[in-house]
């Protein structure tokens, strides 16, 4: 592996690290990865945080490719995506 791709690598680590570093996000995660998959409402409720805040945080975690959501009518339910942050979050709270 070249030093390019070495530090491409290591920016990559860092970034998913960055974003499970606020406490907010690192709760959604682990809650996604309890329950499978979650909608904003439920999310809002057992975080006690307002919508959009609580949207602000999906919105940073689906940008990073950790979570992903499906629509179901009018509601998006999340779940987690991303392996390697799931194992993450794993070893945190083993």
């Amino acid at each position: 592996m070249s030093v390019a791709d070495d530090m491409t690598m290591i920016i990559e680590k860092a970034s998913l690290l960055k974003a499970l570093s606020n406490p907010v996000r690192l709760c959604i995660v682990r809650e996604l990865i309890k329950k499978n998959c979650c909608n904003v409402s439920s999310m809002q409720n057992c975080l006690q945080l307002s919508q959009s805040t609580v949207s602000q945080h999906l919105g940073r975690l689906r940008d990073m490719g950790i979570i992903g959501g499906e629509r179901r009518g009018t509601e998006v339910y999340y779940r987690v995506l991303s392996d390697e942050a799931a194992k993450v979050v794993e070893v945190l709270f083993l």
